[in-house]
């Protein structure tokens, strides 16, 4: 041994497994090579790459063992598009094994040769495939009619012109009812992706031999068929009674999803029937096969309750004796919970709406916040949907505001307030109970349904000016909603009680168009300004007018009836699930890794030639275009416009006081012509210049001579009734004529600062 050699650290003497696989693979014992084709598998199955592999493991598809022809193949399947050259290998044992004497082999062949997607391969698949479409075993034929799909997915004219299509749909004739199914399953789903949608049309003698074949198939044949016949219209009433008939008895399965099959076929073909009596018997029939979906794991009791959603909306018939079924337990995980509830008040009438009033209290007392706030919002449509029932939904939910609990008050309020809009001027009784719950309240929407009961009953409600006080003391740091709802009341109030509310309603409609960053906050404090200064007739008839009450289904989500009926059609789909058109959440075609990898290189061509003609007219194009484009494009609100837009320049209006109202005045210029006009019935608060902060904002519309004489006379009567805002910062207070001449002057550079800051936005 040389003592001066270098010692090899990184020397690795051992092989790797790959390696070691590629020995067994070659042995002359069968034994060894099938454990390491086992192992193989078991690589590929935990994600190693195993595909060096790929001739040693074709090599060995030749053999008696049906369990390693089935591994083999297998692998097959999952390396055949990394080696599609070297597949060709495996064609002659593949066209061998079709002819093999053991049928299980040659299903398995032609099985294994239409799940390889490659289109080397289809020129060796049609003739075993015509052999095995007419083979003499059942198990081949069907395994070979599910093939014919997996070739017309990938070529439709060659399936087409060696006449496959033809041989399927004869294959629904087959005596064999499994056979049936799965040509009923090939050629629904050709059906889809056909261009003439001809492949499969569903007649009186098709629907006949399905009907045949409908109780011997297993449940993914029978949900196959259930499903084709759902596409078949019904003659006359007769044929669709016959086919309810002998669809009824699937209605018993064990397995839910044949459940929902048959209740789809049946939903669609009421609509085909006239005899009541029959009809009532159906929906009687149909009632207990739901009710025992509700048996089942909670993952298929939702999909099951979304789709009785669906049914009860349709029908609101089925199931009105079986209320209690769907009362929650407390094991229900949420989501089942959520969909009974929502059933439960679909089921409410006056016969059982105290039971369920009662067990509605109940849940507002879990410890689920979500859950119970549903509850309380229950309650509420309970009492929309049932008049007679509204006085006891109100005890109830005065019972839970006396419970003191926070988020229980606060959704009690809220669903009280739709209960006034239902019902105005009945339950008003009640206001003080809700005012004293003033302080416990930190939510928006509670805040704001409280303002707004405020507000629509000041009249009946002594301190309604010091509530509103008390909420005006945060108005800058609440929410755009509530401070929306306090600016309403507030003009109610004013409009109500205007001796105890001028200053509340100056100091509101100043602040909001001083200090809110809002846009809708300050435009309806806007609106609401110039609509007080120009008639305060015309503001009362508008913010006091009479609202419709809310109509019964506004707080529930049902569906449009074409929605609906399209939803029936895909009971038992995810469809029914979402409660959405499959169009909305499903492509076209199918999203397979073809058509996702075609897709993934035109988009990326399509941006290579984009990004290729903006390097082409980038030089020529100048510097400065890109943000006036942008700016003309924000201003004219069409992001999708390629020309420049002008930027509008706002120029002062012209001053002319014998001209009539300047119903175009801008918000910039609000001032223009505008301060001798207005309604005396306010103190002349169509003057607003003197108000602090708001300079040059008079919105007293100029009326023409006669007009303002008759508006004076009109409205000098209501004068001492609204009370009189002058002395309160400005109002009432006509400008001179040298201080009217200075704001005019200040108006351009303002309009013109104004448009310069705009621009410096962006």
């Amino acid at each position: 041994m040389d003592i001066f050699s270098k010692p090899k650290f990184f020397t690795n003497n051992t092989k790797g497994e790959n390696a070691e696989l590629l020995v067994e693979l070659n042995s002359e014992y069968r034994d060894r090579r099938k454990d390491a084709v086992k192992r193989v598998i078991a690589n590929m199955t935990v994600g190693k790459d195993v595909s060096g592999l790929f001739p040693q493991v074709v090599k060995n598809m030749q053999t008696e063992d049906l369990e390693m022809k089935k591994l083999v193949y297998l692998y097959l399947m999952n390396y055949a598009k990394s080696n599609p050259d070297l597949v060709i290998l495996a064609v002659n044992t593949f066209v061998k094994d079709t002819d093999h004497v053991n049928p299980l082999i040659r299903a398995l062949a032609i099985r294994t040769m239409g799940c390889i997607r490659v289109d080397k391969i289809l020129d060796h698949l049609c003739e075993p495939l015509r052999k095995c479409l007419q083979d003499d075993n059942p198990y081949v034929r069907k395994t070979a009619a599910l093939c014919v799909a997996k070739l017309w997915d990938l070529d439709q004219e060659r399936a087409i012109d060696n006449g496959f299509v033809t041989t399927l749909q004869d294959l629904v004739s087959d005596s064999t009812p499994m056979v049936v199914a799965n040509a009923v399953i090939a050629l629904a789903e050709m059906q889809e992706s056909s261009v003439n949608k001809d492949v499969f049309v569903v007649n009186v003698a098709i629907m006949n031999k399905m009907l045949a074949a409908l109780n011997e198939c297993n449940e993914w044949g029978q949900i196959a068929i259930l499903t084709s016949l759902a596409e078949y219209q019904p003659l006359d009433s007769k044929e669709a009674e016959s086919v309810c008939e002998r669809v009824v008895p699937r209605l018993q399965h064990a397995n839910g999803s044949v459940v929902l099959s048959a209740i789809r076929v049946l939903m669609i073909f009421l609509r085909y029937l006239r005899n009541d009596e029959f009809t009532n018997g159906l929906i009687k029939k149909m009632s207990p096969p739901l009710v025992s979906l509700l048996a089942s794991a909670p993952e298929v009791q939702y999909v099951s309750l979304r789709n009785i959603n669906l049914i009860l909306q349709k029908r609101p018939d089925i199931l009105q004796n079986d209320v209690r079924v769907f009362f929650c337990k407390y094991n229900d995980p949420p989501y089942v919970k959520r969909e009974k509830l929502e059933i439960i008040i679909r089921l409410c009438n006056d016969k059982n709406v105290d039971q369920i009033l009662s067990e509605l209290k109940e849940y507002a007392s879990e410890v689920d916040v979500d859950f119970v706030r549903r509850a309380i919002r229950a309650i509420g449509r309970c009492a929309i949907i049932i008049e007679e029932a509204s006085e006891r939904c109100v005890n109830v939910l005065l019972d839970l505001i006396n419970t003191k609990i926070n988020y229980v008050v606060q959704e009690a309020i809220i669903v009280i307030k739709d209960i006034f809009r239902k019902y105005p001027q009945r339950y008003e009784a009640i206001i003080p109970t809700l005012c004293q719950n003033l302080d416990s309240l930190d939510e928006p929407e509670a805040k704001g349904s409280l303002i707004w009961i405020v507000g629509e009953y000041a009249e009946r409600i002594e301190n309604a000016d010091e509530l509103i006080e008390n909420f005006l003391e945060t108005f800058l740091e609440e929410n755009s909603q509530v401070q929306l709802q306090l600016l309403t009341a507030t003009v109610k109030l004013f409009l109500k009680k205007p001796s105890q509310s001028q200053e509340i309603v100056h100091r509101v409609l100043q602040t909001a168009t001083q200090e809110i960053d809002n846009p809708d906050t300050r435009d309806r404090a806007y609106v609401y300004w110039r609509l007080l200064s120009t008639d305060p007739q015309a503001a009362k008839a508008v913010v006091l007018s009479e609202k419709p009450p809310i109509s019964v289904d506004s707080s529930a989500d049902k569906l449009s009836p074409g929605l609906l009926d399209e939803l029936i059609n895909n009971i038992s789909t995810l469809a029914s699930v979402y409660h959405k058109p499959a169009s909305t959440f499903m492509g076209n075609k199918a999203f397979s890794a073809d058509a996702v990898r075609k897709a993934a290189v035109a988009d990326a061509r399509d941006e290579e030639q984009i990004m290729g003609e903006d390097t082409v007219t980038s030089p020529t194009a100048p510097a400065a275009s890109a943000p006036k484009n942008v700016m003309a494009d924000l201003l004219d609100l069409d992001f999708g416009s390629s020309e420049p837009v002008s930027t509008p320049v706002m120029s002062p209006p012209t001053s002319n006081s014998k001209s009539g109202p300047n119903y175009s005045a801008d918000l910039f210029d609000m001032s223009s012509d505008m301060s001798s006009g207005g309604s005396d019935a306010f103190g002349g608060m169509g003057g607003m210049s003197g108000m602090s902060g708001v300079g040059g904002l008079n919105i007293g519309f100029q009326q023409s001579q006669s007009q303002s004489q008759n508006q004076n006379t009109a409205t000098s009567g209501s004068s001492n009734a609204f009370g009189d805002l002058a002395g309160f910062g400005g109002f009432g207070q006509q400008p001179s004529a040298a201080t009217a001449s200075q704001q005019t002057q200040q108006q351009k550079p303002t309009q013109s600062s104004t448009v310069n800051d705009l621009l410096d936005l962006f």
